[in-house]
């Protein structure tokens, strides 16, 4: 770990998948940046680091996509911080677990503090991930969970650290009130829980709500890389019935002030994409999740607002109930303001640690 001269900063490695065109993930890190003591400096890893200079002005970049550039990154810092997300998963690939799981060994290795942030746990599909990523918690300094089933996991595997639980760090993000409108948004996603039929049904649906509501259907792609091909391939498929696609616009989600702006004149935001549900809450907009992922369906409990699972057949009537109901009833502000102040753990924690580790090192 690298010793601090006289009025020297400490160094902070922020690693997450950052510069990756997700704004889920941009929000997450301004939230980081935002909860950072001012005694330290990031570094953080990013695949785009001109998108990722516009969210942390200032800071320096490494690419996170380079394991080699990651790992030479330890030497220069004093900690590191896994931020937000759920990291340490298999789930997307066992490639994806492997990266994080040999930054982190590095760390102990070089005996750097680790503290993950607004994390979450899983899926581990395969008994060695489970395995490796219970060995490798065991040597962090401290955790803060996004959700109780992290969390309660963690407390299954007897860890010892100091650990707290939140929602998701994102319920923190500064947003505008939302001022009302007609635009319905859409944050959909890929997902194996819809066949064909499946799109079938939901995309009638949201061609019935939409003409009766007289709505634009703004289709908002809020992963570039995963979300913009959508339509296309919907499209393509001829399952985007001829009313809802004369109603559509698609946009790109290019910035979080564009989407704050989208959000606080929307009717109703549909979301299945996790961080498009809470940003559209914070902002106070009627908003009603699609849930592909058990963290969508508990945020859209925690936040009172109506919920579809899509691992269930989907029926258009209930859709569209759903959905004007929502419109008539967005999440109170108190609840909302609620959730900002118990997300609140995740600066707590950080805070706390940092300025420890600082201490120990002026």
């Amino acid at each position: 770990m690298v010793a601090l001269r006289d009025a020297e900063k400490a160094k902070v490695l922020l690693c997450g998948y950052y510069g990756e065109h997700n704004l889920g993930d941009d929000a997450l890190l301004q939230v980081l940046i935002s909860q950072l003591p001012n005694a330290w400096d990031p570094l953080i890893t990013a695949r785009d680091h001109q998108a990722a200079a516009e969210l942390a002005p200032g800071a320096s970049f490494v690419d996170r996509r380079s394991l080699s550039e990651t790992l030479r990154a330890l030497q220069q810092v004093n900690a590191l911080v896994l931020g937000g997300g759920s990291l340490l998963q298999d789930g997307t690939s066992f490639k994806s677990l492997l990266y994080y799981l040999i930054v982190l060994w590095c760390a102990r290795w070089n005996r750097i503090p680790i503290i993950l942030w607004g994390q979450g746990l899983g899926p581990l599909q395969r008994k060695w991930s489970r395995w490796c990523v219970q060995a490798t918690l065991s040597g962090i300094r401290a955790v803060s969970w996004r959700d109780p089933a992290s969390f309660h996991q963690a407390q299954r595997w007897r860890l010892s650290m100091p650990m707290v639980m939140g929602p998701d760090p994102v319920w923190c993000h500064p947003a505008p009130r939302w001022s009302g409108g007609q635009d319905l948004i859409l944050c959909l996603r890929p997902t194996p829980l819809l066949n064909t039929q499946g799109w079938q049904t939901l995309l009638r649906a949201l061609e019935h709500f939409s003409a009766q509501s007289g709505s634009k259907v703004i289709w908002l792609a809020f992963h570039g890389d995963q979300d913009a091909a959508l339509w296309n391939d919907l499209d393509q498929q001829r399952l985007i019935p001829a009313g809802l696609r004369e109603r559509s616009l698609q946009r790109h989600a290019e910035s979080l002030d564009q989407v704050h702006g989208l959000f606080g004149k929307a009717s109703l935001v549909i979301a299945m994409r996790l961080h498009a549900l809470i940003l559209a809450a914070t902002t106070g907009c009627p908003t009603a999740a699609l849930s592909y992922d058990p963290k969508v369906k508990a945020a859209a409990q925690l936040a009172n607002l109506p919920w579809l699972d899509l691992e269930h057949p989907l029926a258009i009537q209930e859709m569209t109930s759903q959905w004007h109901e929502a419109r008539r009833h967005p999440a109170s502000s108190s609840s909302i303001q609620q959730l900002r102040d118990s997300a609140d753990v995740h600066r707590t924690l950080l805070q706390e640690h940092l300025q420890a580790i600082h201490q120990r090192l002026a």
